[in-house]
């Protein structure tokens, strides 16, 4: 070959070279980046696989798991930090005010819509407690007309009423529940965003586990609802309504019996509707009640560990000593600072598993 020829092929015989030796370099950094992503599956945000824990009172139904792995998508990634969880100024069960720290989760942007759980009902064909007949057992000396399918339902009288019996503004309606939110006439056709409503404490565990998440801790519930402002009277700050703007769907007016709806809203609001707080979540504050994970005890925080608390092993409740009650957080649309200001973020409220109310929804968490 002459020197003329050679010449002529050099240049591409090294282009040749070059991409065959490229070819081989993505290769194996191809199979690198499969044994790692084949390795991450394996090992991170490990999902109980069983069906739904037993808890106290009843038992869940069995559900099937939605994903071998949490799906993060409408998620938002809370760092880990130290905060001030309690409140000094609030209920004697907000107190002490004490440090505490959490590791990094994943939350829900919102709480969990009307379409998020229609979802979850048509896959696994989950029956609601507020759909199932009352166990007799559970309720001796009932009225057995009230023994059957319902929940209970926000019902404000047409005057003004003492706020020292709740009874009042409360009615329990047969046929109610988380599709048929005031009763059998009643749909959520139209209210796909809405947060979904009449979920017990166990509706909210299996849906979570379907999806793969589970319920926050109430330690874990504060530090993302606070969005970063420590020791603040609320998600947005120092003050109620900034420029003279209300910043959460709650209630304006005399309660039970007028609601001015100044906010716009007279009942639930569609998720998102009002400004996220300091992490980018939604209605930590007012619209429903959220279950959280723990046990309730008023005198919790005195001897609460200082990280990751999970709440207590066992419940009580001076007001009920004989019921078992799980926290609830965030307050409702039915919340003032009249009657209740549980939409603040130290605010803590209880439930037993078994109660579904038309102002009570959740939203899950994802924890490593």
């Amino acid at each position: 070959m002459s020197e003329n020829q050679k010449s002529r092929y050099f240049w591409p015989m090294m282009f040749l070279a070059a991409f065959l030796f490229g070819g081989i370099l993505w290769g194996l950094w191809m199979h690198k980046l499969v044994v790692r992503t084949r390795s991450y599956k394996e090992n991170s945000f490990p999902v109980p696989r069983s069906n739904p824990t037993d808890t106290t009172p009843g038992s869940l139904p069995t559900t099937r798991t939605n994903s071998a792995l949490p799906n993060t998508n409408g998620m938002v990634w809370i760092s880990g930090g130290t905060f001030s969880m309690g409140s000094e100024d609030g209920r004697p069960d907000e107190m002490p005010v004490h440090q505490v720290t959490v590791d990094g989760f994943w939350m829900d942007k919102t709480e969990v819509s009307n379409e998020q759980f229609k979802k979850f009902v048509h896959e696994t064909g989950y029956v609601t407690v507020a759909e199932r007949p009352p166990n007799p057992k559970d309720y001796p000396g009932a009225d057995p007309s009230l023994l059957v399918p319902g929940s209970v339902v926000f019902s404000p009288p047409d005057e003004a009423v003492p706020l020292n019996d709740a009874s009042v503004w409360w009615r329990y309606v047969p046929g109610a529940n988380w599709s048929h939110p005031e009763g059998p006439d009643s749909t959520i056709k139209g209210k796909e965003k809405y947060p979904v409503v009449h979920v017990a404490f166990e509706d909210a565990l299996a849906y979570a586990k379907w999806a793969g998440k589970g319920l926050p801790t109430e330690a874990q519930w504060e530090y993302a609802a606070r969005g970063g402002l420590d020791r603040q009277p609320y998600v947005w700050g120092n003050e109620q309504v900034p420029n003279n703007k209300w910043q959460a769907n709650i209630w304006q007016g005399h309660f039970p019996n007028e609601n001015s709806s100044a906010d716009g809203f007279k009942g639930t609001a569609p998720t998102a509707t009002f400004a996220p707080n300091g992490y980018g979540l939604y209605d930590m504050a007012g619209n429903v009640w959220e279950w959280c994970a723990d046990w309730y005890r008023p005198d919790y925080y005195a001897q609460s560990p200082g990280k990751n608390p999970q709440g207590p092993t066992d419940s009580f409740d001076p007001d009920e000593p004989g019921a078992q009650k799980r926290v609830q957080r965030g307050g409702s649309y039915l919340c003032n600072d009249v009657y209740c200001s549980g939409y603040k973020p130290g605010s803590r409220m209880k439930c037993t598993p078994d109660t579904g109310l038309s102002h009570s929804g959740f939203r899950c968490v994802v924890s490593n």
